[in-house]
């Protein structure tokens, strides 16, 4: 039956649109953060708004015209397409076998592409404004029945559809807005586990490649139709890739970011994403390069040797999130808005507007205001554009809720949509143009328009064309302008086939830097280029004064054989003015570590230059990082060019950074032997460390390390690190040492470490001395004793005994700790167990759900005025241990501070069900070990040798891969159930008013 709601918008609403407006100032203080509310007709809708009084926001379409806008763009006659995403979340046709706690799916089967596809809701409608009047008049669809569209956009003789798992290009030659037949699939393999992250914002590149962000929460498998399985590309998570449609070339441009939903490219081709997380307003992308992301939740790098990865752009700190937002480089509004960035905010229902500023050769932003705010909690902006016109153009799906796991529990309302148009005061309409009926010659003087949508459109039309005739204007255009212009030329020459080696020998030396970094660019896309401009690139390393351009020289020579990519880096690696940039010395190094493989000889030649090693750029980033890519493998080879680089140090403080690389890769190893040539090279400087030996066992380091350890006048820190590494290798001898820490030392730090080392040794002696202790320990030595107790068989079953016994007050041990032990399966445990803890199954969903309606009901009821102070005392004592606020608690679970805390409802299910909604980066793994281990707790650190797990406890376990017999992902948080049921009323008033501080108390 239709929904009432659309059955009487169908009744009153014509086919032409009104265009509602408002121009209401903009609050001084945004509203506060949205939670979904009372629905309202679209024209009521409108009236909730605030701008600023030089601005005026306009309602251009909303439902039944369109519904569920998630995605726009503008076509060569400026007129509107819109993605309706009618058949999220659930794509038709598939069934779902299982899913995780990350709302991860697995279907029966991967569907067929059109039109052999199962036919969904989706499709692609055309808005028109005919009369230019600023109203959208004519409404028609280019294609439905499409299944989880995310995005699309004109070029090259049709229309290209993301439509995962496949990219689809749907002819149109005759540009009659229908298509000339079924879709030609170029790519496929993309994943759909999770439709709220699918491959998403489909746009041209400058350089004629379609590009497009993939989700954290999705996966790839990509290949061209017809290509082996082994040939894909296999990825995991948040990513840039791009798409040659001429070449069919289908690679990674960058890797890691946020759940990336966005894709905006600004005027020097710079491209960005915006970010699902807070404290920033998301990324900026260079090629080739790794960033940051959720490596619990999202998988590791791809390269396990990236050895860093670069962070969000700087921002205050913010609450999440601005998953997309566009540059305005456009002169319809005011002047003083024209560079900065306006990002959509749909948690909060608003949009925000930041100064861009440099930060070295990438950008950092700072918030200026809320140009557009709503008191309409259903507004969810969930798409922003640029039109023709210079307005600023946003997609709001109007939805109660913003979140995946609310849509997939079925609270989505999918008769809603609507699309806004911000733009000046005064703006006029503009009146109906084509562009696409201009010539090519025409189309140059657009490349001069103030408004980058215009250029952008003239740039997708040249690569369509590929008119040569034109090859003579844009040269003389690019070597007789500069700045924008200058650069626009050269993306339409390249577009129209005119870019060759004889240009780019002359746009190298162009006066402009963003030529300069283009040429660099395009020339190294093919990944080869001409031995002269290899040393013509090659010179320039050393002289190119921009350090944008040297930041593509850096990227550009990790895409080039080893000649010239070395030597480019090479003379990189010798400017010591890009030692503090945020990203050239991790370009460079990345450079160096894909030749390590096949290019060893080379990389040794350079540092056999005695001058290399004096270079800033070599000392704080390259020595470290190449010795402990060749530690890292373990491999003998590898080691002997370990031991190379040791001689060839110049100085024993360079020696020093290399031994700090080697220790680095040994952590957690347990090394038997060393090669002779790399004993003698570390003796060079004084012999192997005493944590070396150690690790290798060297009977005279061993003893050494015990007496310092026994020592309690040695320094503290010395004394820790050593415990630390006899809870990594076997040194059997150390057990009483280190249980007669635990039994005499004052030092509760000294105490944690030996109980944290005690874990390897499968002594049952060790069960007996820490149970027999426990009742004396203080309650964070307990904590790391309950860890200890859980991981073997015997200790637990010891423990459970004393407890039995009364020699352990069962009251000072969580259920947590009892329910780790039920993984034995053993009969005296489990008998134990329900003796004295009874049912550890926890509270069920329902009776979880039945306790946050009472708390949330308590505390909205509640008339007397909390005390925020000893809300600060509370929090500390409950939650202080594992969680920051306001800079101040553990590192266990998430900061705090830019957690979504003014949601009373969502703070409660994640205190009172700490399982439902597990944050990225804090799921929590079993371990299971071939010597009897069980390890409980969340990934801190791995690689390609050792796992490392931090327990509830906040110890760091480090456990070899080769003596892992199984590892488990487990549903529980470690975050422990019923923290609230030990609180009055009062107090958890007083703790909720606390978290809701949005500064810390004086």
């Amino acid at each position: 039956m239709m929904n009432h709601r659309l059955f009487m918008l169908l009744a009153v609403t014509p086919v032409l649109w009104p265009l509602f407006s408002s121009a209401q100032a903009a609050p001084p203080v945004p509203p506060p953060n949205n939670t979904g509310g009372e629905f309202f007709s679209p024209a009521d809708s409108l009236k909730q708004f605030t701008v600023p009084d030089d601005l005026k926001i306009e309602q251009v379409l909303a439902e039944p015209q369109v519904r569920q806008p998630i995605f726009q763009n503008f076509d060569e006659r400026g007129r509107m397409w819109v993605i309706n995403y009618l058949q999220y979340p659930y794509p038709e046709g598939l069934k779902i076998l299982s899913k995780d706690k990350h709302h991860r799916a697995v279907y029966d089967k991967i569907p067929l592409p059109p039109p052999h596809h199962e036919q969904g809701a989706d499709k692609i409608t055309i808005h028109e404004d005919t009369n230019g009047d600023g109203k959208y008049d004519k409404h028609k669809t280019f294609v439905d029945g499409l299944n989880i569209a995310s995005s699309f956009v004109k070029g090259r003789g049709g229309v290209w559809v993301l439509n995962p798992p496949y990219l689809l290009f749907y002819p149109d030659q005759d540009n009659d807005d229908v298509p000339d037949g079924d879709p030609v699939v170029h790519l496929e393999g993309f994943g759909l586990e999770d439709t709220h992250s699918v491959v998403n914002s489909l746009r041209w590149g400058p350089d004629g490649w379609l590009y497009s962000s993939q989700g954290s929460t999705v996966s790839g498998k990509v290949k061209k139709p017809g290509q082996k399985d082994k040939e894909a590309i296999q990825t995991l998570g948040q990513l840039i890739w791009r798409y040659h449609p001429e070449k069919q070339i289908y690679e990674i441009f960058a890797e890691g970011g946020g759940n990336a939903f966005g894709v905006e490219f600004d005027d020097k081709g710079r491209l960005y994403s915006g970010h699902n997380g807070g404290n920033t307003r998301g990324f900026h992308y260079t090629q080739g390069s790794y960033y940051q992301k959720g490596f619990g939740k999202h998988g590791p790098l791809s390269n396990p040797y990236a050895f860093g990865y670069f962070q969000a752009m700087k921002n205050a700190k913010v609450p999440r999130f601005t998953h997309n937002f566009i540059i305005y480089e456009a002169e319809t509004l005011p002047k003083k808005y024209w560079g900065h960035l306006f990002g959509i905010e749909p948690l909060q229902g608003r949009v925000v507007e930041s100064e861009i500023t440099a930060d070295g050769s990438s950008y950092q932003t700072e918030d200026l205001q809320r140009p557009v705010a709503t008191t309409d909690k259903r507004f969810r902006p969930v798409d922003i554009k640029v039109g023709p016109d210079g307005a600023i153009y946003f997609c709001d799906m109007y939805e109660h809720q913003i979140a995946h796991g609310q849509h997939y529990s079925g609270q989505v309302e999918k008769d809603d949509g609507r699309i806004y148009r911000l733009t000046a005061k005064d703006a006029r309409p503009l009146p109906p143009f084509d562009l696409g009926k201009k010539s090519s010659q025409e189309l140059i003087a657009v490349l001069d328009h103030p408004n980058k949508w215009f250029r952008q459109q003239a740039l997708r039309l040249f690569g369509d064309r590929k008119d040569a005739s034109v090859i003579p204007a844009l040269k003389q255009k690019l070597f007789s302008s500069d700045g924008q212009s200058a650069l626009e030329a050269l993306w339409a020459l390249n577009l129209s086939g005119g870019f060759d080696e004889n240009v780019a020998q002359k746009s190298l030396q162009h006066s402009d830097p963003h030529v300069r970094a283009w040429t660099i660019r395009l020339l190294c896309d093919d990944q080869r280029v001409s031995p002269e401009i290899g040393q013509q690139l090659i010179a320039l390393a050393l002289t190119e004064p921009h350090v944008q351009v040297r930041s593509q020289l850096a990227s550009s020579s990790k895409r080039l054989p080893a000649e010239p990519g070395l030597p480019i880096a090479f003379n990189l690696l010798s400017r010591s003015e890009d030692l503090d940039d945020v990203h050239i010395p991790l370009i460079l190094w990345w450079s160096l570590e894909k030749r390590v493989a096949e290019n060893r000889k080379e990389l040794l030649a350079y540092f056999e230059k005695p001058e290399v090693w004096q270079y800033p750029l070599v000392e704080k980033y390259i020595l470290e990082r190449i010795m402990r890519r060749f530690a890292s493998t373990g491999s003998r080879n590898d080691l002997l060019v370990c031991a190379r680089l040791l001689e060839l140090a110049p100085e024993k403080s360079h020696a020093e950074i290399l031994m700090s690389g080697f220790e680095t890769a040994m952590k957690g190893r347990s090394q038997t032997s060393f090669p002779k040539e790399l004993i003698a090279a570390m003796s060079k400087y004084g012999g192997q460390s005493l944590s070396l030996g150690l690790r290798q066992g060297d009977q005279e380091a061993v003893d050494k390390a015990l007496k310092i350890v026994a020592d309690s006048k040695a320094d503290n820190q010395k004394r820790l690190d050593l415990i630390q590494i006899l809870g990594e290798v076997k040194v059997p001898q150390s057990v009483p040492l280190l249980l007669k820490i635990i039994q005499n030392s004052s030092d509760l730090q000294m105490q944690i470490a030996a109980i944290s080392a005690l874990q390897q040794y499968p002594d049952e002696s060790i069960g007996k001395v820490v149970s027999a202790q426990y009742p004396n320990m203080s309650d964070d030595l307990r904590s790391a004793a309950q860890t200890l107790v859980s991981i073997r068989k015997p200790w637990a079953l010891e423990f459970l005994q004393a407890i039995d016994a009364g020699k352990i007050n069962k009251d000072t041990v969580p259920v947590e700790t009892a329910r780790k032990m039920t993984v034995y399966s053993d009969e005296g445990i489990t008998a134990l167990i329900a003796k004295h803890f009874g049912s550890i199954a926890g509270a069920t969903t329902e009776q979880m759900q039945q306790q946050i309606a009472a708390q949330q009901k308590m505390l909205s009821a509640a008339t007397e005025e909390p005390d925020r102070y000893a809300g600060e005392k509370l929090f500390q004592k409950n939650c202080g241990k594992c969680h920051k606020l306001f800079g101040d608690g553990g590192e266990i679970g998430p900061d705090l501070t830019a957690f979504k805390r003014d949601d009373v409802g969502r703070m409660l299910v994640n205190i009172i069900n700490p399982s439902n909604e597990i944050r990225e980066g804090f799921e929590t793994y079993l371990i299971v070990t071939e010597d009897g281990r069980t390890v409980n707790g969340f990934l801190a650190d791995q690689d390609n040798n050792v796992i490392v797990i931090r327990s509830a406890d906040g110890q760091s376990i480090t456990v070899e891969r080769e003596n892992i017999d199984e590892m488990l992902p487990q549903k529980k948080s470690l975050m422990p159930e019923g923290l609230l049921d030990k609180l009055s009323e009062k107090e958890v008033r007083d703790l909720f008013s606390y978290l809701r501080s949005s500064q810390p108390l004086p």
